[in-house]
């Protein structure tokens, strides 16, 4: 048998160095040409290979819509916003301030249950709440979202000088120390209390140290990549630092910073609330969510009329968690590591 095998190997071998050599030697008879020529230049194809159809913000859309409820509750947050919009200009609707009296006998309808006539019902002294309910909504939500808008964009602006520039870190720091120290409550109640009351005013009031928290946010991440390899190779190529910024920095931390904006806007409507909770928010002829949540409160005691305290609170809790869940499931699809 070890023969046999001896014989087939060395027969195997013998066959496979003939073919080798023949190979060789018409390799060795080609010209140059014939060995080498260059290949065909496809435009296409070469952009083929360069190509990548990867969208960060495609990317972002498409997790977004893969959460079924950030996407349920984003769809009755617009629905709500459309609606607080267009519902002064729907037919029928009255007017939030206009007290509503029985005609035969001219006495204001007060604390009149939901119905037909009022489908909300009517408050204390015969104010119509489905009025009263979406305009104040409208309210709460125009103060919130201003408050966030200009909490980012000042936010930001000091957060990236403050991380960026060493420079100032020493004197924003200081700034950060004193504002930070003195409670947020106090400053929105002092301000209420010494300017008029108005939209104007909580906006004011609630924008002047609630950048705070966004502007260190945004410090600490500067700061974490501020000094990594590609920023350094960018600075070392002379990018401008308002370019390196924009397109090095920002995008990093767009998901950070939709998911505090997104949260902010229900803290400063829970702010509007509190506010008015004490006396000293919206003046009367301004409806807003804290004023009807207060109404509701005073009455809150008397089972038929507890509905006044009932429809705007369902609203506050509505808006609020939408936000919460559309924040955080924004802020995880925005995140690169999660994109595929």
């Amino acid at each position: 048998m070890a023969s046999i095998k001896d014989k087939l190997s060395r027969g195997l071998e013998e066959s496979m160095s003939r073919r080798m050599e023949r190979e060789a030697d018409a390799l060795a008879a080609m010209s140059d040409e014939e060995l080498f020529s260059f290949a065909e230049y496809d435009e296409k194809e070469s952009e083929k290979t360069g190509y990548s159809n990867y969208s960060y913000w495609g990317s972002t859309i498409r997790m977004f819509l893969k959460n079924r409820g950030a996407v349920c509750m984003l769809v009755i947050m617009l629905a709500i916003l459309i609606f607080t919009i267009i519902q002064p200009y729907l037919p029928g609707q009255m007017d939030p301030n206009l007290v509503n009296a029985d005609p035969e006998r001219f006495i204001p309808l007060r604390n009149v249950p939901p119905g037909a006539d009022f489908w909300f019902g009517t408050n204390s002294i015969g104010q119509d709440l489905w009025a009263r309910i979406w305009t104040g909504t409208r309210t709460s939500l125009f103060i919130g979202f201003s408050v966030a808008l200009v909490e980012a964009v000042v936010g930001i602006t000091v957060g990236v000088l403050w991380g960026y520039m060493r420079r100032l870190d020493f004197l924003f720091t200081e700034i950060y120390n004193v504002l930070d120290n003195i409670p947020h409550t106090i400053i929105l109640i002092l301000i209420a209390y010494i300017m008029t009351p108005s939209v104007k005013t909580l906006i004011f009031a609630m924008s002047l140290t609630g950048w705070i928290g966004m502007a260190r946010f945004i410090r600490n991440q500067i700061l974490i990549i501020r000094d990594r390899d590609y920023n350094l190779a960018s600075r070392c190529l002379g990018t401008p630092t308002y370019r390196l910024v924009m397109r090095n920095l920002l995008p990093y931390l767009v998901s950070v910073i939709m998911l505090r904006m997104a949260l902010s806007i229900p803290a400063a409507i829970g702010s509007e609330v509190f506010i008015t909770y004490i006396g000293l928010g919206l003046p009367a002829t301004t409806p807003g969510l804290g004023r009807l949540i207060e109404e509701g409160r005073v009455v809150m005691m008397n089972a038929a009329q507890r509905y006044q305290l009932i429809y705007p609170t369902l609203i506050l809790s509505i808006v609020t968690v939408s936000f919460y869940i559309i924040g955080n499931a924004f802020s995880d699809a925005a995140d690169p590591k999660n994109h595929r």
